[in-house]
């Protein structure tokens, strides 16, 4: 570590930033998941577009990096353009000088220019404080996480004030990631999305409406359906949530407006959200 000052710097998409991202993500995170290709799907090729964030560098050495990724979401039936809220790492080397909060506020800076009307995110019970206190986060509330007793064929006509937009080409996108297998199948009136989990016999779903032009995969798996998020427009009677001692964490869904185009907090009675609108799986 150098005595000079750090250089504040966005976010990128050429291969020697991606290098250095997967370096410092692998590293701090004790998995190999962060490589070339991984990378470039997540923070190049999505079509909502590339990332939007942060980095700190000290000469050639990536100190730490903060970044989103855009998404589209309907909000009072209006599309509106948003940011996810992703990755962040910080070189053991320069923990504790603030950096998640330089990186983070710089971020949201060059979104809000870039037109991005909101921040979204799901933050485990170590990381939802620093997003409270230091960056004005809403705590929207905890994600549902359980297995289905029975698949929806439809939606009931719920009011619905926050989902997830996924137009046929970001569908496209979101399911072209690299480490994920998926099946897609039609129920009834909604398209069902599959993801395998770490557990046997156990997928992840998400239920998608008007998602015409995405062809079925299969149809629904022989297995157990998780079901993370929230879906107000969905009976849980017979929901079997997961016991508290076997989640890793809680999930809580945070919210920051960036501007007049999205409402100051969300309603947590009236927002679907799914592992398609986050990144678990």
């Amino acid at each position: 570590m150098t005595g000079q000052a750090l250089a504040i710097r966005p976010a990128g998409t050429a291969p020697a930033q991606l290098e250095a991202y997967g370096r410092l993500l692998n590293a701090a995170f004790a998995t190999s998941k962060f490589n070339p290709a991984a990378l470039a799907w997540r923070y190049r090729d999505n079509p909502a577009g590339a990332v939007v964030g942060a980095d700190a560098w000290d000469g050639e050495t990536l100190a730490a990096h903060y970044v989103t990724c855009p998404l589209e979401a309907k909000i009072d039936g209006a599309t509106v353009k948003g940011l996810l809220s992703l990755n962040t790492a910080t070189h053991p080397d320069y923990q504790g000088r603030g950096l998640f909060t330089t990186l983070a506020e710089r971020a949201y800076a060059l979104g809000a220019e870039a037109g991005y009307a909101f921040v979204i995110g799901v933050a485990n019970a170590n990381s939802t404080p620093g997003f409270l206190r230091r960056l004005a986060f809403q705590d929207v509330g905890r994600l549902h996480a359980g297995v289905l007793a029975r698949l929806p064929l439809r939606f009931s006509d719920a009011e619905v004030q926050y989902q997830g937009a996924w137009r046929e080409a970001l569908l496209a996108w979101r399911l072209a990631n690299p480490d994920g297998r998926y099946t897609v199948a039609r129920r009834g009136d909604l398209l069902g999305v599959w993801a395998a989990t770490h557990l046997p016999l156990v997928q992840c779903g998400a239920f998608l409406p008007d998602a015409e032009g995405t062809r079925p995969r299969g149809g629904a798996p022989m297995a157990a359906t998780l079901f993370l998020g929230l879906e107000p427009r969905m009976a849980l009677s017979g929901f079997l949530p997961v016991p508290e001692r076997l989640r890793p964490s809680p999930l809580n869904l945070i919210w920051r407006s960036l501007g007049t185009a999205a409402p100051a907090a969300l309603r947590r009675e009236a927002v679907a959200l799914n592992f398609l609108d986050f990144d678990p799986y």
